[in-house]
């Protein structure tokens, strides 16, 4: 097993093509094709499948290639130190729920190395791809939350892809709706306040469980109920339905606007936001920057 073969089925596995893959890397199809084959050999395992969408990784192939992707993170990053010292070019990425302010930090910490090269990612998705996202080594970090109930069916999942959570803010529970709203002028509502109101929450797609939803209180039985696959989508039906969601009350105005707000629901239900990263894995010098600027939020009031 070598390096080359490493590098070979991460970027086979992201192109899914191997023509596309081979392109990529500069090589032939056929030595592409010989190389992989003779890693499964000795791997004893198979990576990939054919399928009629091209390339697939089989299980056998994801659980590899997160390993082969913390290896070969590793050694870009003792490459870039002690090989190429000219090579000043920052690279991270980040997944994350739908959160307003971990974008917001983002955006600072792109800002603090915005004199230098660099190559970042940020990528707001459903709870599945964040964590899938971090095992792979498409993001270094992803952010997330955790709370009671979702707790021990995500901790079994962090376990399993030999991932680690460390928690960055605990907050309250907070209904999220437009400033024209008619419960805007309260200052806390309860469930029953909320009832005659469509409940806003995001799509988690084939990873539709209660325990990947973004919003607390998932079984709660709402009345009514609209899903939505983006962030702007969800505040322009704030406007247009008078809907709502739950969130953690931490929102960014620089980027939603001022035409929104959050008021304390009447609950002691507490969610914890953190960041999951590999084990054993090294934070980057952008990482810990972002971690930094993101738990600058832990004072912010909840605002």
């Amino acid at each position: 097993m070598t390096i080359n073969q490493l590098k070979y089925v991460i970027t086979l596995a992201r192109c899914a093509s191997m023509n596309e893959a081979a392109k990529k890397l500069f090589i032939s199809q056929p030595s592409l094709s010989a190389s992989v084959k003779e890693l499964e050999k000795e791997l004893g395992i198979q990576i990939f499948k054919r399928t009629n969408r091209g390339i697939a990784l089989t299980p056998d192939g994801k659980e590899f290639l997160g390993y082969a992707s913390q290896i070969i993170e590793q050694y870009d990053l003792v490459e870039n130190k002690y090989v190429n010292k000219d090579n000043n070019k920052k690279k991270f990425s980040v997944s994350m729920q739908h959160y307003s302010f971990a974008v917001n930090a983002f955006i600072n910490t792109v800002n603090k190395f915005g004199m230098n090269e660099y190559e970042f990612a940020c990528r707001e998705t459903q709870t599945y791809d964040v964590v899938d996202d971090v095992r792979t080594g498409i993001s270094e970090i992803g952010i997330l939350f955790i709370n009671d109930f979702n707790r021990n069916v995500l901790e079994k999942l962090f376990s399993e892809y030999n991932l680690e959570f460390h928690p960055l803010l605990n907050c309250g529970i907070y209904a999220y709706l437009w400033k024209k709203h008619p419960l805007a002028k309260k200052t806390m509502v309860t469930l029953d306040d909320l009832m005659e109101y469509p409940f806003l929450f995001f799509d988690q797609g084939e990873h539709n469980s209660f325990y990947f939803s973004e919003e607390v209180l998932s079984t709660y039985d709402f009345k009514r109920k609209i899903k939505a696959n983006d962030r702007a989508t969800l505040l322009n039906l704030m406007v247009g339905l008078n809907g709502y969601t739950l969130c953690s009350g931490i929102i960014s105005e620089d980027l939603n606007g001022s035409n929104y707000m959050a008021i304390k629901l009447d609950s002691e239900e507490i969610m914890t936001i953190g960041y999951i990263k590999r084990k054993n894995s090294v934070i980057s010098e952008v990482g810990k920057q972002y971690i930094q600027d993101i738990s600058k939020y832990k004072n912010s009031g909840m605002k």
